[in-house]
């Protein structure tokens, strides 16, 4: 009897492994682009808004969903249909100027982000496995390095998919804790602002973790990489020939990755705000904090789960940070790119990446708190978002770009009320900060 159900869990887990595979087969950029939004930053951000403020900033998820969709979607056209990345696009089509000066700020925000996501993996293995965490973070260090250099990029983008899968773990747990299910509709639906800079500020990191700059520069060489791959074009730089049915699947990818972004990140707000906020914990110092909203449902597990949700995702956003900075440097270098390549075929390329990775390592030796780091990793995000944004709608409504295939009419609605939105929201943020009253 024991035999038979072993047999039928075996052959039903079979089964719905091989469903995955099928799925994860049609889905590109767009998917491994959402997971690797929900990175350690993000995580963190949203964790810190849930235990601050319970469900009251949930309603940016919600909001930010359609709007992450249109710009992610404009990013993915644009590679699609130039055969560059963002940085080249920039370049050619506006000028050196501004393409260096958005370099410079993407390769500094994503280096700390490296960083940050570096120093919380290592603190999380240090939670649950003991050893040093200056050990943990060299392995990392290593491991990271050798998979974006080694692993070739067929396999890796494979490995990018299964571990965005391991985000699921945090809606299982936010359907496993007891939610004010009323509360959480109030509060999706009807934004909730303060004008006081703690709020501010966290709404802007907010802001920042669900619509990240390095995101804009990754799907839009994505999209040209896996055009290589399907021998579409044999290189970057050239001219692809796209039709509808091609941008029409790219849009679904999108949605798909987007939707699957901003769910885990809801998941971890509330999750965090039935726990650490209902029990009137309403700061996070450390990890350790984290794990604790996880206790009362996985119980000495939490820290186990925890842990492979931070360093599973990690593993999936450090190559992606690095990648964007390389792709971008790249471009701006006129060198060969592409983790399709080799080493030896794009030498340049991947000394970038690893200059990006080994300088994000470097960080954590300064002493900075990795929470602290973290936030202010997504504050930075916020901000540099807002003029990224206006280059990427711009860029995305020109002939001379996208040609017929340009934004719909209501995308660039939801494009430029996203855009107004987390302008106002800087704003605010350094009026509060300067003191000014509102």
């Amino acid at each position: 009897m024991i035999s038979n159900y072993l047999v039928m869990f075996y052959d039903e887990s079979m089964a719905l492994g091989k469903k995955i595979q099928v799925i994860l087969k049609k889905v590109g950029p767009g998917f491994i682009t959402g997971a690797a939004d929900d990175d350690p930053v993000s995580v963190t951000t949203y964790s810190i808004a849930g235990t601050v403020y319970g469900y009251a900033l949930s309603w940016i998820n919600v909001f930010l969903t359609p709007a992450m969709i249109v710009i992610q979607e404009m990013c993915g056209r644009i590679g699609m249909l130039t055969g560059m990345g963002l940085a080249g696009v920039i370049k050619k089509y506006r000028s050196k100027e501004l393409m260096w000066i958005a370099i410079t700020i993407l390769f500094v925000s994503n280096t700390i982000s490296i960083g940050a996501n570096l120093g919380i993996m290592a603190a999380s293995l240090n939670m649950v496995f003991g050893l040093p965490v200056y050990l943990w973070l060299l392995v990392l260090a290593v491991v990271v390095l050798l998979m974006e250099v080694l692993v070739p990029y067929k396999k890796y983008v494979v490995y990018l998919k299964w571990l965005g899968l391991s985000l699921l773990a945090y809606v299982v747990t936010g359907l496993m804790v007891k939610q004010d299910w009323s509360q959480i509709l109030r509060y999706s639906f009807v934004p909730s602002i303060q004008l006081d800079i703690k709020y501010l500020m966290t709404m802007v990191a907010f802001l920042g973790a669900v619509i990240s700059p390095y995101l804009f520069f990754w799907q839009t060489s994505e999209e040209v990489e896996e055009e290589i791959d399907e021998k579409i074009i044999k290189d970057f730089n050239q001219d692809p020939k796209v039709g509808i049915n091609r941008i029409r699947l790219m849009r679904w990818d999108t949605v798909l990755g987007m939707v699957f972004s901003n769910i885990i990140g809801f998941f971890i707000l509330i999750t965090t705000a039935a726990t650490l906020h209902k029990k009137g914990v309403f700061a996070i110092e450390s990890i350790q904090d984290v794990a604790l909203a996880l206790r009362p449902i996985a119980g000495n597990e939490a820290y186990l789960l925890l842990t492979l949700g931070i360093v599973g995702v990690g593993l999936v956003s450090i190559p992606v940070l690095a990648g964007s900075a390389s792709y971008a440097v790249a471009d701006g270098l006129d060198i060969k790119e592409g983790l399709s390549k080799k080493y030896h075929q794009a030498r340049g390329f991947y000394r970038v990446l690893i200059l990006a990775t080994v300088l994000g390592y470097l960080m954590n030796l300064l002493g900075i708190s990795v929470i602290k780091s973290l936030y202010y990793s997504a504050i930075i995000n916020g901000v540099i978002s807002v003029p990224l944004i206006a280059m990427v709608i711009s860029l995305a409504d020109d002939n001379k770009v996208v040609g017929r295939y340009k934004t719909t009419w209501w995308g660039k609605i939801i494009a430029w009320i996203t855009l107004g939105l987390m302008t106002l929201a800087v704003l605010l943020m350094f009026g509060s900060i300067l003191g000014m009253k509102f």
